[in-house]
């Protein structure tokens, strides 16, 4: 009986961790694609530094998850106890480590806010600056969201852009643009730049971005979740399978 659960426990280990795997080489894939993405996400991700150090963070968390399932799995199915003790270390570490980072990110929330961006954006934000990070990320929001400001076009005024542009309302990358033949134009350019409602995009990009996003937001919070549950469950099953290994 005892040997029936023993190999209970191994098998169900091995599950466990396949999916530890399986999750580690999800996250992986994603930090990568986001890395090397020729579309522009990279730049979208690095409009905010949290944002930008999170996609290397996933791509640390998912190689080590990725390493762990592949360790847990060896231990298991070769009963191996100094395998199983150092795979129980390291997923205790990370746990912690998830912990930490969802900590972090609670307390630094507000870094995500309207009110955070459209502050940054009005001393920051210089037009058509494309050496400036910050100004080149925002134009290739703006342009890839067909968006225009944090909330609207109105968030230029009183920034630095208008400053450095006092003849134009809002910049280049608010203009709507039509695609004819192949090609991409302004719809109007200098009806745009003067503030006419009609030629520029008036939608805010934070809207823009968030409805963009909003599934993938939920599918990465309930992923996170089930990535724990799981550790919680490797963890215990290791414990108990090096206990009733002789």
């Amino acid at each position: 009986m005892e040997g029936d659960c023993l190999s209970c426990i191994k098998y169900l280990m091995f599950v466990f961790n396949f999916l530890i795997f399986l999750g580690g080489s999800f996250l992986l894939g994603v930090g990568v694609w986001v890395v090397v993405d020729p579309t522009g996400f990279r730049e979208i991700v690095a409009a905010n530094p949290l944002l930008f150090t999170g996609v290397y963070i996933i791509l640390a968390m998912g190689g080590m998850l990725f390493l762990l399932g592949f360790l847990g799995c060896c231990g298991a199915i070769r009963e191996n106890k100094c395998l199983l003790l150092f795979f129980f270390m390291l997923i205790l570490i990370i746990f912690l480590a998830e912990l930490a980072a969802a900590i972090l990110a609670f307390v630094f929330r507000e870094h995500l806010t309207r009110e955070y961006f459209t502050k940054e954006l009005k001393r920051h934000y210089q037009g058509y600056n494309n050496t400036d990070v910050f100004t080149s990320t925002w134009n290739a929001i703006m342009n890839t969201f067909d968006c225009c400001g944090v909330n609207s076009p109105e968030d230029f005024e009183d920034s630095i852009f208008r400053l450095i542009n006092p003849g134009e309302v809002v910049p280049e990358a608010c203009c709507r643009r039509n695609s004819h033949l192949g090609e991409v134009g302004f719809s109007n350019r200098e009806e745009c730049l003067s503030g006419s409602m009609l030629y520029r995009n008036n939608k805010g990009c934070y809207s823009s971005v968030v409805d963009y996003f909003e599934m993938y937001i939920y599918v990465a919070g309930a992923l996170a979740i089930v990535v724990l549950t799981i550790e919680l469950f490797a963890m215990v099953f290791a414990m108990c399978l090096f206990k009733g290994i002789q």
